[in-house]
């Protein structure tokens, strides 16, 4: 088991699914009334990465395989052996190892013997055996010993197979007009099944006289399933499905007979990342033969990180929480109808609770801290563990002396990103940054991306790959490339931000920000930030007066907002004045490394400053009549207080929230025609905050996203957005 699970007692509870469907209390073995006692469906769990699939497969396995037969293959993770034969696919490599673990003995029954599968992989193995190059032979059937022993108390029996079966072809039937492939695989069979099996099993040869063209003949059933295996194609494909409905076939003999009672529950497949090729190879031949009324009762638990996966067509879809005592799955006519699938919903607040409470169990961590991850992740249980271990590990050397953030003081969601844990004793300890985004975004270009989670659409991520990035994809348009490459991975993509996961965007923000070590320049993070505002202001390639604002923050440049913000006050949409300033503010902010002390904007927020000290660069009071001076003031203090109540990266501060909701009624009183809905705001933002929520748009709409969207994305400006011109 890799880690405790958390928010998933719907699947491993006692009358949860996987009990219903097993027959078997997870914990403890106790037997449960099946759901669906003679046709189950094929479970298959979604969620992006990160989600916690691998996660819930690796529980299942580690829960059942001593009660009942289970194995677990990842079906991205098999790979051809150092010397493959013509007879090795992903299929067939697959299912030696998923029948390996099958045969683990269990509890108070017999190890599952696979005859009928091991007839069907030797078969098809000896396609290119020749007495020119018998150590192919002897490689091919080394590798497929493990299944091989299945059947046989010996191991090493087949060794001695090889002899004989080119013997057998010398003696006479090179001369045949019959594929070689095929006369081979006869060989073969003819060899093992006197040589290994026993006078029962020989019995399981038979099960093949239904391939096409066997005419009820078990041994012309191998051979021209060799020879359809040779030849590619579909006549490979179909070779491929009867050889893992052999795999079926073995466990439901299992099941049958005298061994009925010696067997509780049922044998469990789970097989991860099976919205891949190979994954469809291994679960549609199961689903077609269900569709059509055959029942083997074995319970499949596959994953996809792809919710909207053509092979889910027709699934019956739940959400997690859904199935906690009942799937209300029914089979439909579609063949894929035969698929229950169960989206893995994020860990609630509670759960990331219980998550820092088993690495801070004395309870030293801020009272905001868990909750705060919770909003940083969104409850992704990848984040959460490794934030949650983070947390513990640097509460720990607080304790004794060190200090625990990486400024000093009490952690918070960003310091906790470039803390350092232990994850393996073999392996060193890594940054929970780098070891986030190597899990949930493997294989792609970390600098690329990082460069385009600046962008807020897809037209300001070209302007970034036109001009930060060029050369770094020669055949097309990189921007459009790692567009594709996030939909593939079900990760959200615009409109509002070109990174659409608010969690994996602040990780690749993190990495623009600190990547280079290029403390205290920070060259390629300015460099990037200076690009969208220059595409942004009049005459860029996609002028916005909001999003050229967000950029000047970003850089530091507080007091154009501040003076935009004044000189719109008074426009009559004041809804979209407000909106404007909630995107303005959602500007990432420049935390520096080893920041202690309190965060520089809660002292502007605060009115902490002394403004006749401070340069009007960052004022802009210069030429100001004293109502504009302290209506830009009063600004200045609400844009901060609203930037730094909007950043993930920092827990939200009591006074800031109080201090946010007086300025929001003092300009209630101050707008000519706006006093509702800025009066509203300051009601109703304070609310969000503390609930741990965005900011809502209009103030006090459940759920309301904000109205500002990437140029990108609508095609022109929205209201509220004051328009390029503004």
């Amino acid at each position: 088991m890799d880690r405790e699970l958390y928010g998933r007692d719907a699947i491993f509870g006692a009358d949860g699914l996987a009990a219903r469907l097993t027959g078997l209390t997870p914990h403890g073995s106790a037997p449960v009334g099946y759901e669906h006692r003679d046709d189950p469906p094929v479970v298959v769990l979604t969620g992006g990465r990160g989600m916690g699939k691998t996660a819930v497969l690796k529980q299942l396995r580690h829960l059942y395989r001593e009660i009942t037969p289970a194995a677990l293959v990842d079906c991205e993770a098999v790979a051809p052996p150092t010397d493959p034969g013509p007879g090795w696919t992903p299929v067939t490599g697959a299912l030696p190892e998923l029948a390996t673990q099958l045969t683990t003995r269990v509890r108070a029954a017999r190890p599952v013997r696979f005859p009928r599968l091991s007839l069907g992989l030797v078969a098809v193995a000896s396609i290119s055996w020749t007495r020119e190059d018998e150590t192919r032979a002897q490689r091919d059937l080394q590798a497929l010993g493990p299944v091989l022993a299945t059947v046989g108390s010996r191991g090493d029996v087949a060794t001695g197979w090889v002899t004989k079966v080119l013997t057998k072809l010398a003696a006479g039937v090179f001369d045949s007009v019959a594929p070689l492939a095929g006369l081979v695989a006869e060989a073969t069979v003819e060899t093992v099944l006197e040589e290994s099996f026993s006078r029962f099993q020989r019995r399981s040869a038979d099960w093949y006289g239904s391939y096409p063209h066997a005419g009820g003949n078990g041994r012309i059933g191998l051979r021209q399933l060799a020879v359809d295996f040779e030849r590619g194609g579909d006549l490979r494909r179909r070779a491929e499905d009867h050889l893992v409905l052999a795999l079926v076939a073995d466990l439901v003999h299992a099941y049958q007979g005298l061994s009925l009672g010696a067997r509780r529950g049922r044998p469990v497949l789970l097989l991860d990342n099976a919205h891949t090729e190979l994954g469809r190879r291994l679960v549609e031949p199961v689903l077609r033969q269900r569709a059509a009324g055959a029942r083997d009762r074995i319970v499949v638990f596959a994953s996809s990180r792809v919710r909207g996966h053509e092979g889910l067509t027709h699934a019956v879809r739940r959400r997690l929480p859904e199935v906690a005592h009942g799937s209300h799955w029914v089979r439909g006519s579609e063949v894929s109808s035969g698929i229950l699938a169960v989206e893995l919903t994020a860990l609630g607040p509670a759960d990331v609770r219980a998550a820092f409470d088993r690495h801070d169990p004395v309870g030293r961590a801020p009272a905001g801290l868990a909750r705060g991850v919770h909003r940083l992740t969104g409850g992704r249980p990848l984040g959460v563990a490794l934030l949650a271990q983070a947390a513990g590990e640097a509460l720990e050397r607080g304790a004794a002396g060190a200090a625990p953030g990486r400024g000093g003081g009490a952690p918070e969601p960003g310091a906790l990103l470039g803390h350092a844990v232990e994850l393996r004793e073999d392996r060193p300890p890594v940054r929970v940054a780098d070891e986030l985004l190597a899990r949930l975004v493997p294989g792609q270009r970390l600098d690329v991306l990082s460069v385009l989670a600046a962008a807020h659409g897809e037209e300001s991520a070209r302007v970034l790959a036109t001009a930060r990035l060029r050369g770094r994809s020669p055949e097309g348009d990189v921007a459009l490339r790692v567009r594709d490459a996030l939909l593939a991975q079900d990760w959200p993509v615009g409109p509002e931000f070109f990174v659409g996961d608010p969690l994996l965007r602040s990780l690749l923000l993190h990495r623009l920000r600190f990547g280079d070590d290029d403390h205290p320049h920070y060259a390629v993070w300015r460099a990037v930030h200076e690009t969208l505002r220059s595409a942004y202001a009049p005459g860029g390639h996609c002028p916005s007066v909001p999003h050229r604002l967000h950029q000047e923050l970003v850089l530091g440049g507080a007091r154009g907002c501040v003076t935009h913000l004044r000189e719109r006050f008074t426009d009559p949409d004041v809804t979209g004045w407000l909106d404007v300033l909630r995107f303005v503010a959602s500007a990432p902010y420049p935390h520096g490394p080893g920041r202690s002390g309190p965060d520089p904007r809660r002292a502007v927020a605060l009115g902490q400053e002394s403004a006749g000290t401070l340069p009007d660069a960052e004022t802009g009071l210069a030429g100001l009549g004293e109502r504009a001076v302290e209506l830009q003031l009063r600004l200045r203090r609400l844009l901060h207080a609203v930037w730094l109540l909007s950043d993930p990266l920092v827990l939200p501060d009591e006074e800031v929230i109080e201090k946010m909701a007086h300025e929001l009624r003092q300009l209630s009183g101050r707008h000519p025609s706006g006093n509702s809905v800025l009066w509203d705001a300051a009601s109703h933002w304070p609310r969000d905050v503390r609930a741990w929520r965005p900011l809502s748009m209009p103030p006090g709409t459940p759920g309301a996203p904000g109205r500002v969207a990437g140029p990108a994305a609508g095609g022109g400006p929205r209201r509220g957005d004051g328009g390029p011109d503004a």
